[in-house]
């Protein structure tokens, strides 16, 4: 926990504990366990303000009747509320919590109707949460009275809880929710060891910039989830600079989601429309602004054959957000990373851009449709990949699978331009104590302290944890390659029989070609016209090029073959493709790479075929030293031993 007394975190664990004992005492064996956290949630969030509202109620009550009953619109009332008490959002009934507690009579009813005093600007958080179908459910239960008197009782004012320490009362809250749905929570919690570290990183090349009074940035992230990337990100600003201005905008499209994010955001002190509800690819909500950060984990392997309609038609706006290409419509992640490019602040004059960190699977580093390989090629042409990091396997809740985090940046530090940092992370998790879904590992702060380290150095390091590239490395040519065949001369009955229907081919041209069996395959085309002509043969060319084709056999002994042009003759049935890196001469990469293990192999350049990807797996790939074969003899002496005494007492029990 960050920025809180030693005192303060032994509240909020205690609070925690009793606000978490609503489970055990009154929704056991009413609710699913793993739907503990679905009440237990927005009754924290209802009780926190009500406690942030009490001081001024009965005076907010009183000025709102006044403005009501002279007819004055909303938006009117609600500059007003905040003009004359500070607040951004308002309950007008005069109910609270402990007065419907202390009756019997119409809980239900008390409580939708207390609830529904609250403003407009938070209202939706009410239905997003489904009060109402948890309220009904409590009630059948003969249960809401003693869920509204647990909570009742609980001081959660901003005297006893401030910000800092109610946020983190909100997210052991929400970490043991998500912990009785395991995996599941995936979806819409990102694991703050994986924030901290994007964060880090987000701010790693800003630190001096962000210093001073006057100092302000904007957040954003698209899939905002819960809220926490949003909040982990203004609490490190707020360590750097205790005095910087920081305004957070989110966009989320599930609605227990988005209720979650908007009351954390609000019970922090975040402004009613910080999160705005809508789905990020169907409709920008903030189409008109660009952000100093970005932050996203946006959902892995997501078909968007829902969206297709909207995003085509958006793509062929030309410099739109997704006009760089359109991936394949089971996999939306590039969607998203080429979202988050364009809403990074451009460079400005004092140098300061916009930057952007992303969390992604494998799949973008390498997906080779169309539509992903021009956006990557967008995201290198223009110099906004400024680092990808793989981070361990497990360290997310709803997958197990290679995860990475793409660093973007509209305006990188000099020596960084042109340039791609890679970090393989990997192998820095640490076990978990207690796994939660498919998260086993994390990444503790001296683990995360080493990447960082490690960004800021910039360069190959040793052991390979990080490698500086260019964009060329990237970028590659599918070049065709054949084999020469080495054909030997051999006359057959079958190499007649392929001959002998030729116009032009008589008794005479049969008894040349026996006459020719054995010879240089090379010179065949010159030796069978010549022997014709001394004849008075004809020899066109198309018997010749006939009885060339019928004569030659491929023999590895044989020189490499050549056409009567000169040309190489390429071995039927052979080809590969070789991948040659743009930053590479393709001559030197096949002398080197390819001639050594395929003599006679020959390539066609003007076939080649353009493509990128980042082969994050082949880049830090370490060969293992083969184990010496004294070791592997050893090995198979034993286990051969072992058989031997394993069969004699088989014989010996028969």
């Amino acid at each position: 926990m960050t920025n809180t007394t030693p005192a303060q975190v032994q509240r909020v664990a205690t609070t925690a504990n009793v606000v978490w004992d609503t489970a055990d005492k009154f929704l056991r064996n009413v609710v699913e366990e793993t739907e503990y956290g679905d009440y237990i949630l927005p009754f924290t969030v209802l009780r926190r303000l009500e406690c942030l509202l009490a001081d001024t109620k009965t005076e907010v009550i009183s000025v709102v009747k006044t403005l009501v009953d002279n007819d004055t619109p909303v938006r009117f009332i609600d500059a007003e509320v905040k003009r004359r008490f500070g607040l951004t959002f308002y309950n007008t009934s005069p109910l609270s919590m402990a007065a419907i507690a202390s009756t019997d009579d119409n809980v239900d009813k008390s409580l939708l109707s207390y609830v529904a005093g609250f403003s407009n600007n938070i209202a939706d958080i009410w239905a997003s949460f489904e009060f109402p179908r948890l309220v009904k459910k409590l009630a059948d239960a003969n249960r809401l009275h003693q869920v509204i008197r647990h909570f009742a009782g609980l001081d959660l004012s901003a005297a006893a809880m401030p910000n800092t320490a109610m946020g983190d009362l909100f997210e052991n809250v929400m970490y043991r929710a998500f912990d009785k749905k395991g995996k599941a929570a995936g979806g819409f919690y990102t694991p703050r060891d994986a924030i901290h570290l994007m964060v880090d990183l987000l701010f790693a090349s800003d630190e001096e910039s962000l210093a001073g009074r006057s100092a302000t940035r904007s957040i954003y992230d698209p899939t905002a989830g819960s809220g926490g990337m949003l909040l982990v990100a203004k609490e490190h600003l707020a360590a750097l600079n205790p005095d910087i201005e920081v305004n957070l905008f989110g966009q989320e499209m599930m609605d227990s989601s988005y209720a979650l994010g908007k009351a954390d955001l609000l019970i922090q002190g975040g402004l009613p429309d910080a999160i705005r509800k809508g789905d990020t690819l169907l409709e920008d909500k903030y189409e008109d602004r660009q952000f100093d950060y970005v932050l996203s984990n946006p959902p892995f392997g997501t078909d968007w054959e829902v969206q297709q309609e909207s995003v085509i038609k958006q793509s062929k706006v030309e410099g739109s957000r997704f006009s760089h290409g359109l991936p394949g419509k089971t996999d939306g992640q590039m969607l998203f990373l080429a979202h988050c490019a364009s809403k990074l602040a451009p460079a400005g004059k004092a140098g300061h851009g916009g930057r952007a960190a992303v969390v992604s699977n494998a799949s973008p580093l390498f997906n080779s449709d169309n539509g992903a390989t021009s956006i990557r090629r967008w995201l290198f042409d223009t110099d906004l990949i400024d680092a990808i990091i793989q981070l361990p396997n497990d360290m997310f809740y709803g997958t197990g699978i290679a995860t990475y985090v793409w660093i973007l940046d509209t305006n990188k530090e000099p020596d960084r331009r042109g340039k791609i940092q890679l970090i393989d992370a990997s192998a820095l998790g640490e076990p978990m104590r207690k796994p939660m879904g498919f998260k086993r590992r994390e990444m503790t702060e001296k683990k995360r302290r080493f990447v960082h380290e490690a960004y800021k150095a910039f360069e190959d390091a040793d052991p390979a944890i990080s490698r500086v590239m260019i964009k060329e490395d990237f970028m590659f040519r599918d070049v065709p390659v054949y084999k020469q065949a080495r054909l030997a001369t051999r006359f057959s009955q079958e190499a007649l029989d392929r001959v002998s229907g030729h116009k032009f081919f008589v008794e005479g041209h049969g008894e040349i070609m026996k006459r020719l069996d054995g010879s240089p395959w090379n010179d065949l085309p010159d030796a069978f016209k010549g022997m014709c002509k001394a004849q008075g043969l004809k020899a066109p060319v198309g018997l010749i090029d006939a009885v060339t084709s019928a004569m030659g056999v491929q023999d590895d002994s044989a020189p490499l073959a050549v056409d009567r042009k000169g040309n190489p003759v390429l071995l039927d049935g052979w080809k590969i493709t070789e991948r040659v890196p743009m930053s590479e001469d393709l001559e030197e990469h096949m002398a080197q790479k390819v001639l050594p293990f395929a003599k006679g192999a020959t390539w066609d350049e003007g076939k080649a075929k353009e493509g990128n990807e980042i082969p994050f797996t082949r880049i830090f790939y370490v060969p293992e030293e083969p184990r010496a074969l004294e070791d592997i003899d050893a090995d198979v002496a034993r286990l051969m031993g072992e058989l031997g005494v394993m069969f004699e007492a088989v014989h010996k029990d028969a």
